[in-house]
């Protein structure tokens, strides 16, 4: 449910989660109840007397901070009540995707600080003394994170780009891959990466630079690239991406889905929406599952060439359906360093996705053959 959604009579179809304060007082206002609703990490410690007097039988409360008694009386109703988790680095029970900000406050004080350092640290920490807590708390987020990104893209022309976290800033390359972006995204796809660094980067800078004029991604390239890799300093990498972000704020939005599994790749702080995950297996798929209008695969390594055949399966399958385009750049790449498209073109062929891949020399031609292959 979302603040702008005009209230109706609930009929167990619509959505009925909660996820503002906002929209708690304006389902008491149009419903009168909070029975067959789910309350997702609301802070309700200043409504207890509206909790106190209301009937709560069939609720669901995820994570809200509330008064002893309004809890008490929530669970006597027959409320299903899962407190908040005191210490954590994250929210387990989130209602949205994470922004930038979130991910990256406290910068100013070093990456390690960060909300996105910490819980990579506590992840790093269950998942070594095999908590039971710990991946029950990890698994949850999953869930809600994924839940989150659906309501995001729904009705959503989603592109997927794809390549390699090695791709350095200031490099011809990478600015092909955010020219690559803001193509696509003037085009109204919706640009989604696996929201790291390289050409993930690059193109989540070129769907934000998509509302400027052409001299912005130019002057941007060029700030970006006193600072080509998050390694040696993630700080130093991030705060040349948030000093592209203050001089030309309000850019295009696009969508990044990362993950603590891979916790040396920080996220990218282009992506105005970030999908992040603990579990890369969960990651993976439903980045590659929400790419309805195709997907691009620039040079990569290992982790580009797993999403290839990631997406192969489906398509191959037809298990999601008819098949959506895939265009992979840069031929000797992937002929003859990896040589994917061989295995690729052997797999699609007398299939109905036969007709939905392409291999292109240049990253400029990848546009128009994901147009030409449907996408």
């Amino acid at each position: 449910m979302h603040p702008t959604t005009p209230a109706q009579p609930f009929d167990g179809s619509h959505d009925r989660e909660i996820e503002s304060l906002a929209e708690f007082d304006e389902v008491i206002r149009d419903f009168g109840t909070l029975s067959p609703f789910r309350i997702q990490s609301v802070d309700l410690t200043d409504r207890t007397d509206v909790l106190l007097a209301l009937d709560t039988s069939a609720a669901l409360f995820l994570g809200c901070p509330m008064a002893p008694d309004a809890a008490a009386k929530a669970r006597a109703s027959g409320a299903l009540v899962f407190p908040p988790v005191p210490g954590l680095s994250f929210d387990p029970y989130r209602g949205f995707v994470y922004t930038p900000d979130e991910l990256f406050e406290t910068l100013d004080e070093g990456y390690e600080a960060t909300p996105d350092a910490r819980t990579y640290a506590w992840f790093q920490q269950t998942k070594a003394d095999g908590d039971i807590f710990g991946s029950m708390l990890r698994s949850i987020h999953d869930d809600a994170v994924s839940d989150a990104l659906d309501e995001l893209l729904a009705d959503a022309r989603v592109v997927g780009v794809m390549g390699g976290h090695a791709m350095a800033r200031g490099t011809d390359a990478y600015a092909g891959a955010a020219r690559l972006g803001r193509e696509l995204a003037r085009a109204g796809l919706t640009v989604a990466t696996g929201g790291g660094p390289g050409a993930m980067e690059a193109a989540n800078l070129g769907a934000y630079a998509a509302p400027f004029d052409g001299g912005m991604l130019t002057d941007a390239l060029r700030l970006l690239a006193k600072a080509p890799k998050f390694t040696p300093s993630v700080t130093d990498w991030a705060r040349a991406a948030f000093e592209v972000r203050a001089n030309w704020p309000g850019g295009g939005p696009s969508v990044g889905i990362p993950t603590w599994f891979y916790g040396h790749e920080p996220p990218n702080p282009f992506a105005a929406h970030i999908a992040k995950y603990f579990s890369n297996a969960t990651r993976e798929d439903g980045l590659l599952a929400r790419c309805n209008a195709g997907v691009v695969f620039l040079p990569g390594a290992a982790g580009t060439v797993q999403e290839i055949f990631d997406n192969t399966t489906p398509n191959y399958y037809e298990s999601r359906g008819e098949p959506t385009p895939m265009v992979l750049v840069d031929r000797a790449h992937w002929t003859e360093h990896l040589p994917a498209w061989p295995l690729l073109r052997s797999l699609a062929r007398e299939r109905s996705m036969e007709s939905r891949i392409a291999l292109v020399d240049r990253i400029e031609e990848a546009p128009e053959a994901l147009k030409r292959l449907g996408g």
